[in-house]
């Protein structure tokens, strides 16, 4: 019998070319011998006939699932997220836990342990630049080797598993978190403030994601919503997401740009709108992008500077690169509006001979001239977007700008020259996302009807062959989502299983595309070559997400296919990171409701003594003893720092206290109504009233009570 591992050859060819080798197993398709794989005889040829039985269908929004509970839309962005839901019919805001519309996607650990996220976090990050992670979506999805240049921009420590993955270091704690721990924690803040706001649990969402985002970045992604205990019901692309929060309401038919510049990613889309449907035409970007990215090169302008004038790197100083990296996010959004920045960073380090300061002025001239060429890499994706929609800049009606870097003048300008429009400004650019997404949430619900999404995959897939090429099988900008079958047999006698390997990307090599991993189909029953026929599938959901399966057409038995690589954690581990999110979340409610206990406890010990002063003499000693003592009770309960003796603590002293009022009503002479006899105490209830007052004249006065809560 020949090796397990051999070649197979597509079927229609005759005789096909038979090995006994024991090497990597190689594969071709049909009707000519194309062999995959880089150890076979150079006379195979080397180019790839398709099958015709590509199917595919036209909705990415599939079959609507009917929900119970609320579903909302999310922008988990580098920089900022926001959420959005459904109310009234019409996509809104959620604001978050501090009153604002978005949360800075940062968490951060203290030196006690304690887990800080959202601006809370942002606003430590300078005295904790070690363990406060930020444009962590720089990382979700990627292998340590596609991220060296971004691992150098933050201030964290980026680091390699045994398995090439990306880690985030934290010495706070002694862990090494995966990006996607780090962005379900993100998520978690964002869902429970939206359950909050909503009144209303909230288990499922949109998420959205750049569109050129590979199938490992949306896997990761999703998988970060699973950690957080989320089901991501859909991940939309951030363009497509936008232009549906813009043409929600529009009946009129309108091709639309797309331009998305965000704090780490740029993408591009071209779309036609109107009566409902929102069709995506192409799209392009550049994954390597953003806001970041523009900052960073004033951080590189200062950090130049003051090495010239003082000889000492700044870059190699964490707490100081962090204060560059504000700062310079700060004078990049003050050009905005002004021609010029001032910058003003006292005591940024020290030396022997003393403090050392920046002082220095920034223009917007200046600023363009340090990212012109960030700008001129704006161009390629707008351009490229166009010819594969086989449109000109004339054929747009409107352009949409989104993300908060497209409000920088000299981006503005360049998109008003390539398209020779004036950008719409009628969208909120940190809003507009998160808004989109919502709307896609509401049709997901059942909540939204009338409305047809048909996004595109965003980069080619296919396979590797001979020589280090890659084959596309499925182009970029197919609608989604679609499906391709290619039918294989053997090459080889016997032959049991086979490997291949599966490429996202747009360049002829290989190694120039991102893999998605090995696919390795086991179980083909032993026979003589060419004869077993194996449909193997390729198929993307609407999510832009591949699956594969393989049938072996002759005994119609469905074979297995590992996928290894495609996501960066395997199953395990994502159920690791669940029950520790889960163990977190509950630790999180713990301490909150510690805290809102001890500041209720501190409140109650607060009125109670106030009470009992402004009353003085009016209550009788035994009820005031017997308040005094459970009053103490509660002080001690408050210094002994737990939870459940403080809540029983104020139980027992609001028993006291209403004792203390009947008391008082009890008393002769004592009208009801008169006097200022204390109530529950805080955080209790209080009942009805039935008692009435007399007026000046004597007359009885009927009075609603009213509970107010």
């Amino acid at each position: 019998m020949a090796s397990s591992a051999a070649q197979i050859h597509g079927l229609g060819v005759g005789g096909g070319i038979s090995s006994t080798s024991s090497r990597k197993p190689s594969f071709s398709f049909a009707p000519r011998s194309v062999f995959f794989g880089q150890n076979l005889r150079k006379t195979t040829a080397t180019f790839l006939k398709h099958t015709n039985n590509t199917s595919r269908r036209g909705y990415s929004t599939g079959p609507v699932r009917i929900v119970n509970e609320k579903v909302v839309g999310i922008d988990l962005g580098t920089t900022n997220s926001a959420v959005a839901a459904m109310e009234g019919g019409k996509p809104t805001i959620v604001t978050n836990a501090e009153g604002q519309r978005t949360t800075p996607s940062v968490v951060a650990y203290t030196k006690n342990g304690d887990r800080l996220v959202g601006q809370i976090a942002k606003r430590q990050a300078v005295v904790n630049p070690e363990n406060t992670f930020f444009s962590v979506k720089r990382f979700i999805g990627r292998k340590m080797s596609e991220v060296d240049e971004e691992s150098k921009q933050v201030s964290y420590k980026v680091v390699r598993d045994e398995n090439g993955n990306v880690k985030l270091e934290c010495p706070a704690i002694g862990k090494q978190f995966a990006a996607e721990e780090i962005s379900a924690q993100v998520l978690r803040k964002l869902v429970d403030d939206a359950s909050k706001f909503l009144n209303d649990k909230v288990t499922k969402a949109v998420v959205t994601v750049p569109a050129y985002f590979n199938d490992s970045q949306r896997t990761a992604t999703k998988d970060a919503g699973r950690i957080a205990g989320l089901e991501v019901l859909r991940i939309i692309n951030e363009p497509t997401a936008a232009s549906l929060a813009y043409g929600f309401e529009r009946k009129s038919n309108e091709t639309i740009l797309v331009f998305d510049l965000g704090g780490g990613t740029f993408d591009v889309s071209v779309l036609e709108v109107g009566d409902g449907v929102f069709e995506v035409l192409s799209t392009s970007g550049d994954t390597h992008l953003g806001g970041d990215d523009f900052d960073k090169r004033v951080v590189d302008w200062l950090a130049g500077s003051f090495k010239r004038d003082e000889g000492i790197d700044l870059l190699k100083d964490k707490q100081a690169l962090q204060r560059l990296t504000e700062t310079a996010e700060k004078a990049k959004m003050e050009l905005s509006s002004l021609t010029q920045a001032n910058i003003s960073l006292p005591f940024i380090t020290a030396t022997a001979d003393g403090p050392k300061h920046i002082e220095a002025t920034l223009t917007r001239a200046k600023f363009e001239e340090l990212c012109s060429d960030l700008l001129d890499r704006l161009k390629t994706p707008v351009e490229n977007s166009l010819r594969d929609a086989k449109l000109s800049f004339k054929d747009l009606d409107e352009v949409i700008l989104v993300g908060g870097s497209t409000r920088i003048p000299a981006v503005q300008e360049l998109v008003k020259k390539l398209t020779g429009k004036d950008p719409n400004v009628t969208v909120n650019p940190d809003e507009v996302v998160a808004l989109g997404a919502a709307v896609q949430a509401g049709v997901l619900a059942g909540d939204v009807s009338d409305i047809v999404l048909l996004d595109v995959s965003p980069l080619s897939l296919g396979l590797e062959t001979l020589g280090g090429v890659m084959t596309k099988i499925i182009p970029r900008n197919t609608t989604l989502p679609t499906s391709k079958s290619e039918v294989f047999s053997t090459a080889a006698d016997g032959q049991t299983s086979v490997e291949i390997n599966v490429l996202q990307g747009e360049r002829e090599f290989v190694r120039d595309n991102k893999s998605l991993g090995s696919f390795r189909l086991d179980g083909i029953p032993p026979a003589p070559r060419g004869v077993p026929q194996i449909e193997v599938k390729f198929d993307i959901d609407a999510n832009g997400i591949l699956s594969v399966a393989a049938v072996d057409k002759g005994t119609g038995k469905k074979q297995d296919i590992t996928i290894t690589g495609a996501s960066t954690l395997p199953s395990d581990e994502v159920e690791r990171m669940v029950s520790e999110a889960d163990k977190f979340a509950k630790e999180d409610k713990e301490k909150r409701d510690a805290i809102d206990t001890k500041n209720q406890a501190d409140s109650v010990v607060y009125q109670t003594e106030k009470q009992l002063k402004e009353l003085g003499e009016k209550v009788p000693a035994p009820v005031k003893e017997k308040v005094e003592a459970k009053l103490q009770e509660l002080k001690d309960a408050i210094a002994g720092g737990s939870t459940q003796g403080m809540k029983d603590a104020m139980a027992a002293l609001n028993q006291e206290v209403m004792q203390l009022g009947q008391s008082l009503y009890n008393q002769p002479g004592a009208a009801p109504g008169a006097g200022a006899g204390p109530g529950p105490a805080p955080g209790s209830e209080a009942g009805p009233s039935d008692s009435s007052s007399k007026g000046p004249d004597g007359d009885v006065i009927d009075a609603d009570f009213t509970d107010s809560k």
